[in-house]
């Protein structure tokens, strides 16, 4: 991999960092301000309502300049939706300005790549990528529940500014604001990023002529055989992986008898997971391999199910190691075991799908807009699965049963994935077998 390469990767890094802390500061101004137990899914569906209405656009922005100077233009635009939070704006309605800045910044984080780099290095650069995201999760989750634990939030309310009155006076705005200085950090990073040299086409401006051209995009990608298989496995993956954001918090609280700030850092655990599965495929995966890690997709939602099995009443609240003031304890051992492993398997077989879906999405039209039809899809899904949970939190479902028809949809969705592709599989066979017969 190239300088350039590694640049990218702390833009990456630092961006989604401050997202994900921010994700728990606006949960925390959302207990502070008293807001039903609903609202709280409804900040991530916000976030990505944006990847999904505006994805016509956004691929053509992506190519309309240099990567970098996209990434810096959308970093900024998270730095607006951060301060607007501070500044006394809706958590929900300011967290998606943030992810309004996510939606454009996306197209061009992952372009880049295939500017950067040749198809055989595409699965390990989206295992460092993807590690580094999730990395970036673990981080950022942490981070935020430090933030807005009472002891770290009270030596931060402690610094006063001489004549100047700041108006911070909780643990959530308090958090807010160091969170801000990381968005600046991503943007002068931003700033470093050099430029390949790769121009499209000049990119239409009509946004009717905007709109058929991203349609053409979404029916070839949908249309192509490798595409289709891996473009489904991505969708289901991140409508999975943001709604268990909120179910592992909730499960935090109900099974294991965890705060918000705790269930930040219980979330963090199934993110190392993620980073370790994702750098495990990029060394053993190559790319014309990548469809055999389908049934691992399986496996991770049946073991989700497992975990609504289980709650921390079933062994002795024995203290077995002390870091700080963290404590692991004998009943948690078996939650934190559960959480890795739905990580492993997600990250194992994400990583492989994502760099077969860019390879087939470069090869068959530009960076640009091939990951704006993949952001389409995949915010979707967020967003459908956000709502049914959001409903089953207000009908106050149980959270077991919840768990449980997570898991199950998730492994039922990619068993008909792999049918899919077995069947797509006979259909090339047959159809080269019938070339070679009349060759």
């Amino acid at each position: 991999m190239n300088r350039s390469f590694y640049i990218i990767m702390a833009a990456q890094f630092f961006s989604s960092l401050a997202d994900n802390a921010l994700l728990i500061a606006a949960i925390a101004l959302l207990v502070q301000l008293n807001a039903p137990a609903w609202m709280t899914p409804l900040l991530k569906l916000f976030f990505v309502l944006s990847y999904v209405l505006l994805a016509a656009f956004v691929g053509a922005f992506a190519d309309s300049r240099p990567k970098g100077n996209v990434m810096f233009i959308t970093n900024t635009i998270k730095f607006v939706g951060c301060a607007a939070m501070l500044l006394g704006g809706h958590p929900i309605i300011s967290y998606a300005i943030v992810g309004l800045g996510a939606a454009a910044y996306s197209p061009a984080k992952y372009g880049i790549l295939t500017e950067l780099l040749p198809p055989e290095k595409l699965v390990a650069a989206n295992g460092w990528i993807e590690g580094l995201t999730v990395g970036s999760i673990i981080f950022g989750t942490v981070f935020g529940g430090i933030l807005i634990s009472s002891t770290v939030s009270q030596s931060l309310l402690s610094f006063d500014m001489p004549a100047l009155d700041t108006g911070i006076d909780t643990p959530a705005e308090s958090a807010i604001l160091v969170i801000m200085m990381f968005y600046v950090i991503a943007a002068l990073i931003n700033l470093r990023i050099p430029d390949t040299g790769a121009r499209y086409v000049t990119q239409k401006t009509n946004p009717i002529e905007l709109v058929k051209d991203f349609a053409v995009c979404f029916k070839t990608l949908w249309s192509d055989r490798l595409g289709q298989i891996s473009l489904a496995v991505t969708t289901l993956f991140w409508g999975a992986g943001a709604t268990l954001q909120f179910i592992v918090i909730k499960w935090a609280q109900v099974a294991l008898h965890m705060n918000l700030s705790q269930g930040a850092i219980l979330q963090a655990i199934s993110a190392v997971g993620v980073a370790a599965g994702a750098v495990w495929a990029a060394w053993r995966v190559p790319l014309r391999s990548s469809l055999n890690v389908l049934p691992y997709g399986i496996a991770m939602g049946l073991v989700v199910c497992v975990m609504a099995l289980y709650n921390s009443n079933m062994l002795p609240d024995i203290v077995l190691l002390t870091v700080g003031k963290l404590e692991v304890s004998l009943n948690l051992l078996p939650a934190y075991f559960l959480l890795l492993l739905v990580g492993w398997l997600a990250g194992y077989f994400v990583v492989p799908m994502n760099a077969l879906l860019q390879h087939r999405g470069h090869v068959l039209m530009s960076a640009g807009h091939s990951i704006a039809v993949q952001n389409f899809n995949e915010n979707i899904s967020v967003l459908m699965m956000l709502l049914v949970y959001s409903l089953l939190i207000w009908l106050d479902a149980s959270v077991q049963y919840v768990i449980i028809g997570f898991g199950l949809t998730v492994s039922l969705i990619m068993w008909l994935v792999i049918k899919r592709h077995i069947a797509n599989q006979a259909e090339y066979d047959s159809m080269h077998l019938i070339g070679e017969h009349k060759h």
